[in-house]
C-alpha cells in the first residue's frame, strides 16, 4: 500500500483545532486540501505529520507553535496615531486592515488594542504563538514526477 513521502502529491481533509478545542479550519464539507509536500505552501509541522500516513488511514497530530506559525514577534507589534488613519476608518478590536511599505509590500495588520489617541496593531499571524492538533485523513496520494 503506498505511503505519503516527499514531493507526493496528496489530497487531505483536515480538522484544525486550538488546544481548547475550538475548530479554526477544516476542509468537512469541502473538497480536500490537495498539495505537494517539500513546497513550503504549508506549515512544516502538517508535512511532517503526513509522511508515511497510508491511504485512508486517519490520524491526530499536535504540532508547536515553532512547527506552525512560530512565536509571538514582538516587533510586528507597533502602536499608531489614529491622526495616521484614513478619516473613513472608525477602528474596532479585531478589525483587519492593510498597510502598504514604500514598496509596495501589503501586509496584514488586526487592531489588538483602541487607545483615547492610538491604536496598537499586530502584524503577527493569528495563530502565532499557539499550539496546533490536526485530525487527517489521506484521500489521494499521487506519486511524485520525476523529469529527466
Amino acid at each position: 500500500m503506498s505511503q505519503v513521502k516527499e514531493n507526493n502529491t496528496v489530497k487531505v481533509h483536515y480538522t484544525g483545532k486550538l488546544s481548547d478545542g475550538q475548530v479554526f479550519d477544516s476542509s468537512e464539507g469541502k473538497e480536500p486540501l490537495e498539495f505537494t509536500l517539500g513546497q513550503g505552501r504549508l506549515i512544516p509541522g502538517f508535512e511532517k505529520g503526513l509522511i508515511d500516513m497510508k491511504l485512508n488511514e486517519k490520524k491526530t497530530i499536535t504540532i508547536a507553535s515553532d512547527e506552525a506559525y512560530g512565536a509571538v514577534r514582538e516587533d510586528l507589534i507597533q502602536e499608531v496615531a489614529k491622526s495616521e488613519l484614513p478619516q473613513e476608518i472608525t477602528p474596532e478590536v479585531g478589525m483587519g486592515l492593510v498597510s502598504k511599505a514604500p514598496d509596495g509590500q501589503e501586509m496584514n495588520l488586526l487592531v489588538a488594542e483602541v487607545r483615547e489617541e492610538s491604536i496598537v496593531l499586530d502584524g503577527n499571524h493569528p495563530l502565532a504563538g499557539k499550539d496546533l492538533t490536526f485530525d487527517l485523513e489521506v484521500v489521494e496520494i499521487k506519486d511524485a514526477v520525476v523529469i529527466e
